[in-house]
């Protein structure tokens, strides 16, 4: 059954003269650069969280020895989230053709019999299993999470956290075991003779160097149609497959950028208006109540910053103003150096109605609670009256509807 021509666990079933190893060599050479640099800024996007300040913002418990490389996430540059993230997500959906083609070349391999010839040769098999299996899981969660798209069971961030770091094990395994061989076969050092070679090719319509150039195309696209995301503002326009929002900011100041609208936060008008809100500010000395009045009548400074999300979506830099997050610790007992401060949101459901900012970026000046954006007051879906933005940090961490601030260690 095994040399049956009609059956996918014959060699002779699969006829493509394309498939062979050099073919299946330059793409994985470009596979091992392209995931080593997805894994790298994976990992800095989840410490940029800082789920080591607070389990508010830990969304992947029980991490154990996975977070042992954990720090206190920057405020500058303001854009370093913005190109982390941007490089994390646009290189992630520019690699999905490279992905698929290697798939497709080793494919015949998946049918191989036995399936075991050895304990040793048992062991690669299952590996590959959690090479293929994770590294189509990685990609498909990733590229769901970018479309706002959450079929899959579960939270994404400890699925593909956990994901990722299975994946990556398994694929420097690999790694350590082909790439050698990988790198001599791209050089013509080795003769094209493999398992993948059919041993009866139909007729070639492409080259194999025609067949790369296919490939390398359809990542290009997918890069130029994806990366303007990343870049903010009139860019943004040519990300026509990355999604633009739940709602149309329109025009004029507030005309940027927005993914939770107060409708889906279940913000009223009630809530926001200057009657009803007060922002309730806790420290070392007590509590105090501001009303947006009292809140103008402190010192206002204003910082250019940019909105970046985890999504690899990204504003240009908006102008912002309101009172900076160290002169609210200052009005509670903290005249020297701010420490953390959990921030709450008037948000009734959804992820993120409470984040923790570590105090280095309480400290940092341009890290603003905003009354304005680009000289106009925010407008509901942004935050009013008043919303967190911090430089560098992810979207997630600039609260909106801010109700409460207490500062203290977390």
């Amino acid at each position: 059954m095994r040399d049956h021509p009609r059956l996918p666990t014959s060699p002779g079933f699969w006829r493509s003269p394309l498939r062979g190893p050099w073919f299946t060599s330059v793409l994985g050479l470009v596979l091992l650069v392209g995931i080593t640099v997805l894994f790298v800024t994976g990992l800095v996007s989840y410490a940029a969280y800082n789920p080591g300040l607070s389990r508010i913002n830990d969304m992947t418990p029980d991490k154990g020895v996975l977070g042992f490389y954990l720090f206190a996430w920057p405020t500058g540059p303001v854009w370093l989230y913005r190109f982390t993230q941007g490089v994390h997500v646009t290189l992630g959906i520019t690699l999905v053709p490279v992905l698929l083609a290697k798939l497709w070349s080793v494919v015949p391999r998946l049918f191989t019999l036995p399936p075991a010839r050895s304990l040793a040769h048992a062991l690669e098999r299952i590996s590959l299993v959690l090479l293929v299996g994770g590294g189509l899981f990685e990609f498909t969660t990733g590229v769901l999470n970018i479309q706002l798209d959450y079929v899959f069971p579960g939270s994404f961030y400890p699925l593909h956290f956990y994901g990722a770091w299975v994946f990556f094990v398994a694929f420097l395994a690999h790694a350590a075991l082909k790439t050698p061989l990988a790198v001599r076969t791209v050089r013509g050092r080795l003769r094209d003779r493999s398992d993948l070679v059919s041993p009866r090719p139909e007729a070639p319509t492409v080259s194999r160097r025609g067949a790369l150039w296919l490939v390398g195309g359809g990542s290009l696209a997918l890069f130029l149609t994806t990366v303007g995301q990343s870049l903010g503002g009139p860019f943004r326009r040519t990300a026509l497959l990355a999604p633009h929002g739940t709602a149309d900011p329109g025009g004029g100041p507030n005309g940027f950028q927005i993914n939770k609208t107060a409708a889906y936060a279940g913000i009223t008008a009630a809530d926001t208006h200057e009657d009803a809100w007060r922002l309730v500010v806790t420290g070392r000395t007590g509590t105090v109540r501001l009303s947006r009045a009292q809140l103008l009548q402190l010192p206002l400074h204003s910082a250019s910053l940019p909105i970046a999300c985890v999504e690899g979506w990204s504003t240009a830099d908006q102008w912002w103003r309101g009172v900076r997050l160290r002169d609210l610790a200052a009005l509670v007992g903290y005249d020297g150096d701010p420490p953390d401060v959990l921030v709450e949101s008037l948000q009734r459901h959804g992820a993120f109605r409470r984040a923790a900012l570590r105090a280095n970026q309480v400290a940092d000046g341009r890290s603003l609670l905003a009354l304005y954006v680009n000289g106009e007051e925010l407008s509901p879906d942004h935050g009013r009256p008043a919303r967190i933005i911090v430089p560098a940090a992810p979207g997630v961490l600039n609260t909106k509807w801010v109700a409460r601030l207490t500062f203290g260690d977390l």
